[in-house]
């Protein structure tokens, strides 16, 4: 069977700076992350000819391709279900080029999300046929619908608040370290968790990810070519997509087991893929909109079993020198939240050597979309 095995690496990564609030439309913070992540690859915009984004992007490759100087483009995706999506942007690029259908992709998520509106507040796309079924009875944000799910979990596995804390805390530490992050040198502490307020009971405010205007890009090439770009490469080892049977998004009704979401099915193609499992990951990028998506996370790709998330993440497990350290720009939580692109780029970091929480001798990177929704996961290796 054809793989994608190493196949290309990712070769260039930028971003603008994360703010609040930006001045600059969505469309000229795209491109100055786009065009960034060329610099650092070393590669011209008009060798450009593969672009990849998420279906929630309001900017679009015509416009992108036009402002930034690409020429003719032969390839061309764009990947649903929002945070879910990251991932698999790379891994649209990874298997268009490795199947010669394009040389060099970029993938990009711009968003205006901390000064635009929250996508929940258009009326005219509140019920979709599943949301027939959640917002009428008061699950109208993405917050309530994992709050329920995080209330089973806890019901059902003995899950804390204080696991929770343990997963905030991990990204807020790391992101202390990292002057690019909206949260850098701002600690947190338990009495600050415990007594902040709800945003979706059991959910507290520091459970949520931030609201973030910004945007981030990384170009993709093959193998070969990667060795001779300006930056050190990092390999897309294994790449998946994962949507399970009889899903509903987040509050996943439907299945058997509410709790057993797409990432269980994304983690099995993952790891058949790789030629390494989750006790050789040495640090992991994992998607972090909502606290409890972390231990369900780290049961799903394997890292200990079902219904042990939560213990897990006791003893400094997610902390630099831990078990598994994790999210170590600062993530969703403490760094930006703009669906998930700033795990791909800090695992590029990671592996590249120049984390500001650096993993000594860092040489594998598991890094996830979104746990909940239809989602994607890549494994990243260093050269």
């Amino acid at each position: 069977m054809a793989s994608l095995k190493d196949a290309t690496a990712i070769a260039g990564i930028g971003r603008t700076p994360f703010a609040k609030r930006l001045a600059e439309p969505e469309k000229t913070l795209a491109c100055r992350a786009i065009l960034a992540a060329l610099d650092d690859a070393g590669i011209a915009p008009s060798e450009v000819d593969a672009f990849a984004s998420y279906t929630m992007e309001e900017t679009d490759e015509v416009e992108v391709a036009k402002a930034i100087g690409a020429g003719d483009v032969t390839f061309f995706s764009k990947v649903g279900y929002g945070g879910g999506g990251s991932c698999a942007t790379v891994a649209h690029l990874a298997a268009a080029i490795a199947t010669g259908q394009a040389s060099v992709g970029v993938a990009w998520r711009s968003r205006k999300r901390g000064s635009g509106p929250r996508p929940w507040t258009n009326t005219a796309v509140q019920l979709p046929t599943p949301a027939q079924w959640t917002r009428p009875f008061g699950l109208l944000r993405p917050a309530d619908e994992i709050a329920m799910l995080t209330r089973r979990y806890m019901h059902e596995y003995g899950v804390t608040r204080d696991h929770l804390f343990n997963v905030a805390l991990a990204c807020r530490n790391r992101a202390n370290q990292n002057p690019a992050a909206m949260m850098y040198e701002r600690p947190l502490t338990r009495d600050m968790y415990m007594n902040s307020r709800w945003i979706s009971e059991p959910l507290c405010l520091f459970d949520n990810c931030l609201e973030t205007d910004g945007a981030l890009a990384c170009v993709v090439v093959s193998a070969e070519r990667a060795r001779d770009c300006r930056s050190r490469p990092v390999y897309v080892h294994s790449a998946a997509q994962g949507l399970p049977a009889q899903h509903h998004g987040m509050v996943n009704y439907w299945n058997d087991d509410p709790l057993s979401g797409p990432s269980w099915t994304a983690a099995r193609q993952l790891w058949k893929q790789a030629d390494f499992g989750p006790q050789d990951v040495d640090v992991a990028q994992i998607y972090d909109a909502f606290t409890p998506l972390i231990p369900l996370s780290l049961e799903g790709y394997g890292f200990c079993g079902r219904g042990e998330g939560g213990a897990f993440t006791e003893g400094g497990a997610l902390e630099s020198g831990g078990r598994l350290p994790l999210n170590t720009g600062g993530g969703g939580l403490s760094e930006a939240y703009v669906h998930g692109f700033n795990l791909i780029t800090e695992g590029v970091q990671q592996l590249r050597g120049t984390s500001t929480a650096q993993v000594p001798d860092a040489s594998t990177c598991l890094v996830t979309a979104g746990e909940g929704v239809p989602t994607s996961a890549l494994l990243l290796r260093a050269d």
